[in-house]
């Protein structure tokens, strides 16, 4: 004979009127282990690309194009997304259009690395329309017309992956912002050929140059060296420290007296004389008399006269062909001034050096607007 069923010793709903409850909550053990997630960074200082004559070789070598705009992080959470400029400034309501993008890529958490530039007729990025997008130096205008070329993923999704290898960020990215895109945030492709080769029809198609990354590194704050930037023709920013009055040119401006850093000293490394029009010129002329100062920031012996000394708290980003053997730029040309919020690093001899070449010294040539009126901006 079978025995009854036990009976239970509390029903397994209880009442069925009466309200569930659940067990009362314990503190955590703080030796418990946590989740598996990574907080998001309120920040990440940028992986900054070191500068090379030429391009590596190997395959561990992965190549892009050089964009020439104001570098990037786009930080999105469910309360909505940030941008921070290189510097950590909050340039959230300067780019409406990427902001929109942002929104609608198909993340959760992510920080998304890289550069807002503005197209020229041709294709090429162009510092001077981004600027001029933003309302030039110091403006407060929003840029709709700016797009950011996204390059790199450090967190996506409670993970981070600066400890992640490059080609794993790369193929994470690829599945959020796939190749091809015509809209405010687009990837920056990887390109499939020698460095040589790219580099050569980079400079054939008037862009600024390339960079190599290593497939194998991972994300690393500052110049570590595995990220690689190879110039058609050189550009960087250099402390403004004086000019050389002229009644005939713009802004009485004959030309830039321009410094380096070397070992946390200001180094004169030349002037420039072309590159701004009448206007970006008056602006220019402004900012610096604000500036004046009775000595020079640097040591000077060259020989020119009616020179005005200035404190050297402006940036000027100068394009030139390379150095001479006295240390001074060769062929420059002024591009505009950086802002604070791109963070206005000054140019670091010790990183050149090896961009030296052989060759007269152009300083004291004639490249001033004085002798050149009629050159043409760049």
């Amino acid at each position: 004979m079978k025995k009854p069923p036990r009976k239970p010793s509390k029903p397994l709903l209880g009442d069925v009127g009466a309200s569930l409850r659940g067990q009362p909550r314990r503190r955590r053990d703080p030796a418990q282990p946590q989740l598996l997630l990574d907080p998001m960074p309120a920040r990440i200082d940028p992986c900054l690309a070191l500068l090379k004559p030429r391009p590596p070789k190997g395959r561990q070598w992965a190549f892009e194009v050089k964009w020439d705009g104001y570098r990037l992080a786009i930080h999105i959470e469910p309360k909505g997304v940030r941008i921070l400029t290189r510097g950590g400034h909050d340039w959230t309501d300067r780019f409406p259009a990427i902001v929109a993008q942002a929104k609608r890529l198909p993340v959760s958490t992510a920080i998304l690395d890289g550069e807002a530039v503005v197209f020229d007729e041709l294709g090429r990025s162009d510092f001077g329309k981004l600027q001029q997008s933003l309302g030039g130096r110091g403006g407060k205008r929003t840029s709709w017309e700016s797009v950011c070329m996204v390059f790199d993923l450090l967190y996506l999704d409670g993970r981070d992956l600066t400890e992640t290898e490059f080609t794993a960020r790369r193929h994470l990215l690829e599945g959020i912002v796939p190749a091809g895109g015509e809209e405010a945030i687009r990837l920056s492709e990887e390109i499939e050929a020698d460095g040589e080769k790219l580099l050569r029809i980079a400079c054939e198609h008037g862009l600024e140059g390339i960079i190599a990354k290593d497939r194998n590194s991972t994300y690393r704050s500052g110049r570590g060296g595995e990220w690689l930037k190879i110039k058609c023709i050189q550009s960087d920013g250099f402390a403004i420290v004086g000019y050389q009055r002229s009644s005939s040119a713009f802004g009485n401006i004959g030309a830039l007296l321009l410094a380096a850093r070397k070992e946390g000293q200001l180094i004169y490394v030349g002037s420039v004389g072309t590159g701004f029009n009448a206007s970006e010129a008056m602006k220019l002329r402004a900012e610096m008399d604000k500036r004046k100062v009775t000595a020079p920031a640097v040591r000077y012996t060259g020989r020119r006269k009616n020179l005005i000394w200035i404190k050297p708290t402006l940036v000027a980003e100068i394009e030139y062909r390379a150095w001479t053997h006295d240390g001074k730029l060769r062929h420059p040309s002024y591009k505009g001034l950086r802002e604070e919020p791109d963070d206005a690093a000054v140019y670091e001899l010790e990183q050149s050096r090896e961009n030296s070449d052989k060759g007269q010294d152009y300083d004291e040539q004639h490249y001033s607007r004085e002798q050149h009126p009629n050159r043409p901006v760049k």
